[in-house]
């Protein structure tokens, strides 16, 4: 009984945690039209729950030295994952940049086959098959009337995915890893991709201390409130629940996405065939868990 019970929190808090990123774009575009030019609104973003986690850090005591290795692996992978995943929402598409994150059960698949051991079987080669045949009619259904011509941010969201992939199974392989530790790590990798692309990407836009002053009440509020316990969340009911449910729980994301950049960005509308590779890239998530 307390197993069950132990799992239906779980998969609320996956659910929930992957809701909060659908809207993870907003705060984003809205950092940006306020004058926090290129993608310095992601390293921002992603900053304030460090100023969250550090005293949490020191006062729990957490070790960050001892054992370092599982928990750097893990918010490595994850942490560069999402600066590059949130460029990505900046300098692209939402919807598909969403989609294309989505592939991770293709990667996690491969991953699974060639660093987990698990059996290759005929599931599997379909799930490989259709995710990349959904990336294909994303990429060939683009068209200029709908602006979405296949660029950097596709390769970045793509990239997203596949580090996503490895965090997971990092974070199956070691379920024991200190929450904190694992948090802090990923929001520090985060910043750390993102302000890499933020010199890369647009030169010459550092933000001054002003600018960031008049966007600190909303970046923190946003951060610290919803996409730190979202991570957290998401964090501890990956170690609770088996693959192939989380995989399914996190779609909310994909949905919360789809239906508030639909609402909210009209001219981000991708063609039918792009919708309906959308659609298979999803099925692969179904395919894959």
């Amino acid at each position: 009984m307390v197993d069950a019970q132990l799992q239906r929190r779980a998969s609320l808090s996956l659910v929930i945690g992957a809701a909060v990123w659908g809207l993870y774009w907003i705060p984003l575009r809205e950092m940006n039209r306020l004058g926090i030019e290129g993608t310095w609104g992601v390293v921002f973003f992603n900053f304030c729950p460090l100023l969250v986690l550090l005293p949490l850090l020191i006062w729990r005591r957490v070790d960050l030295w001892t054992r370092p290795g599982p928990a750097l692996f893990i918010g490595l992978m994850t942490g560069v994952a999402m600066g590059i995943y949130s460029t990505s929402m900046v300098i692209a598409p939402v919807i598909r940049v969403t989609m294309e994150f989505y592939l991770t059960a293709v990667w996690s698949t491969i991953i699974g086959v060639v660093w987990l051991s698990e059996k290759l079987d005929l599931r599997r080669v379909a799930t490989v098959a259709a995710g990349l045949f959904g990336l294909f009619l994303l990429i060939a259904g683009a068209s200029d009337a709908a602006h979405s011509a296949f660029g950097f941010g596709d390769v970045l969201a793509l990239a997203s995915g596949v580090l996503w992939a490895f965090g997971a199974a990092g974070m199956k392989r070691w379920p024991g890893e200190n929450l904190l530790a694992t948090s802090f790590h990923q929001f520090l990798f985060a910043v750390l991709a993102g302000a890499i692309l933020a010199q890369m990407l647009f030169p010459g836009t550092n933000p001054s201390t002003t600018q960031l002053l008049s966007v600190f009440p909303m970046a923190f509020s946003g951060s610290a409130m919803f996409l730190l316990p979202s991570i957290m969340a998401i964090f501890w009911a990956s170690r609770v629940l088996f693959p192939g449910r989380a995989a399914i729980l996190m779609m909310s994301e994909a949905l919360v996405a789809t239906i508030s950049a639909t609402l909210l960005l009209p001219e981000e509308t991708m063609t039918i065939m792009q919708w309906i590779g959308g659609a298979i890239v999803l099925l692969a998530c179904l395919l894959g868990s």
